[in-house]
């Protein structure tokens, strides 16, 4: 009797059942019903934000690789030498592409009209005249090669080779032949000015990151083939 007496004074509690309401088994019902569906969607979207996530950067690094794969050494383009066929002389030892030969003559004989005296400087220069003149010059004014580089392109990388590249002076300032003293005379003004009415652009600008600003240099770009040449060139101005 003691034993049940001391069990009594303990309250234990009475096991409950309990029952969902009718409501909440029907929500459970459908959950596990579509259960599967909202975890393949969920699986999905997952899946697709990890792929743009790996996609971006290597979209990024693609463009970066395309825009810088232009083949440049020490920030000059590559151009192909023009066959001989297509040079013709303007002047004793000064020859250009034969698609430029009108329009230069006629720029300059335009600029006369206008009182102005235009000298052209240099023309149409062989791989094997740039080699010496990069080389040769660059030891001479005892420079490394990407200090060169500022002012004279390697051999297969000049615009010169081309024969569509004009180095242009003024008659009256001789003194300021192949200077950047050049952009304070009348002809690189009146250049400035009218040369695009000849198809003539300034290739080495102030804003060039690569290659010092040369105001003498201009390049003809009123052919096809003078186009397709400084594509790459117009494309990454």
């Amino acid at each position: 009797m003691e034993q049940n007496e001391d069990i009594n004074q303990f309250d234990i509690p009475l096991a409950k059942r309990t029952y969902l309401s009718k409501s909440n088994s029907l929500l459970l019902k459908k959950l596990l019903i579509f259960s599967p569906f909202l975890f393949l969607i969920f699986s999905i979207a997952s899946l697709r934000l990890i792929r743009n996530i790996e996609l971006e950067p290597l979209s990024y690094l693609n463009f970066q690789v395309e825009k810088n794969h232009d083949h440049r050494i020490l920030g000059h383009l590559p151009y192909d030498e023009i066959h001989k066929d297509k040079l013709v002389l303007i002047e004793p030892n000064i020859a250009v592409h034969i698609d430029m030969r009108d329009s230069l003559l006629k720029m300059r004989e335009e600029a006369r009209k206008d009182g102005i005296y235009l000298v052209f400087l240099s023309g149409y220069r062989s791989i094997n005249l740039q080699n010496d003149i990069f080389y040769s010059l660059k030891s001479i004014r005892k420079q490394e090669a990407a200090e060169r580089a500022r002012v004279s392109a390697p051999p297969g990388y000049s615009e010169h080779s081309t024969g569509f590249a004009i180095d242009i002076g003024d008659a009256a300032q001789r003194e300021t032949d192949f200077e950047t003293e050049f952009e304070n005379t009348e002809a690189f003004i009146w250049l400035k000015k009218n040369a695009a009415k000849f198809h003539f652009k300034l290739s080495f600008n102030k804003n060039n990151k690569y290659i010092d600003y040369e105001p003498w240099h201009w390049r003809y770009e009123g052919s096809i083939e003078a186009l397709k040449v400084f594509e790459t060139a117009n494309r990454h101005l």
